[in-house]
């Protein structure tokens, strides 16, 4: 039983996140889910599971504090931040050093740049185009008619990429199916796909020598991690929970300002 724990709740467009932290800033209890239509709803199912987790109850909780695109529908708590200064505040406890984060979520991309005393000092969304973003995976999965959670593997195989011409959403989907009647193997389309999405984020902002990546589209396809670094030509640090970074740092916003 942990008596006294800190709430972080990341409510995106896409999916909610729910993080835990004790007094020493150890995550003990987490959960995702999709946001769906009821973003207050599915704040509350993941303080549940995430409660059960840390064998906690509400009444452990000291403070709590939202963040994310629907942050002020979570009826539990009372404080609000900016999904920019929990994605810093998440990455730096993990890694203590200036650094460029560059976060793929479900709807929007986000690179921020920080210094060595974690104080943020450029950043940069991009909201206006699904291209490069989860939405824009979700859409090329069920054009090819694959689960979005096999796409990793299978850019894994790809052994001849290939490249697309477009950065639009729709009409890259028009260009896959394209390679596909082609008969351009399905591992190269996916390859593509990736390579077509970390493009588009690399161009957002020049980076840093430390560089981070988080959020979902990380967390469940590593590849994309990996060809990074191949781009980049150096080491990319994840942390160990990539999609829950700013409901970590919504977690210890919530512990700084009980202090």
């Amino acid at each position: 039983m942990i008596p006294n724990i800190f709430v972080g709740i990341d409510v995106g467009a896409s999916r909610t996140k729910v993080a835990i932290l004790d007094y020493e800033k150890n995550l003990v209890g987490h959960a995702v889910k999709k946001s769906g239509t009821d973003f207050s709803n599915s704040a509350e199912t993941c303080l549940s599971v995430s409660l059960k987790m840390a064998d906690s109850s509400k009444r452990d909780i000291v403070s709590a504090v939202s963040t994310g695109y629907g942050r002020k529908n979570v009826y539990f708590t009372k404080e609000t931040k900016t999904e920019i200064g929990c994605h810093a505040m998440g990455c730096y406890l993990y890694f203590p050093i200036a650094t460029t984060i560059i976060d793929i979520g479900g709807q929007d991309n986000k690179i921020i740049k920080l210094n060595e005393e974690g104080r943020r000092t450029s950043f940069k969304m991009n909201r206006k185009c699904a291209a490069g973003t989860g939405a824009f995976l979700e859409e090329i999965s069920a054009r090819l008619d694959i689960p979005i959670e096999k796409m990793d593997g299978l850019a894994g195989q790809s052994e001849n990429m290939v490249k697309l011409g477009s950065f639009c959403t729709v009409f890259s989907a028009t260009e896959v199916l394209e390679n596909i009647r082609k008969g351009k193997k399905i591992p190269d389309i996916v390859k593509g796909v990736f390579f077509s999405v970390i493009r588009r984020v690399l161009e957002m902002d020049s980076l840093t020598d430390n560089v981070v990546m988080t959020g979902g589209v990380v967390a469940h396809n590593r590849n994309m991690v990996k060809m990074t670094e191949e781009i980049i030509r150096r080491e990319v640090l994840v942390p160990k929970h990539p999609q829950l970074t700013g409901a970590i740092g919504a977690a210890l916003y919530a512990m700084e300002d009980s202090l």
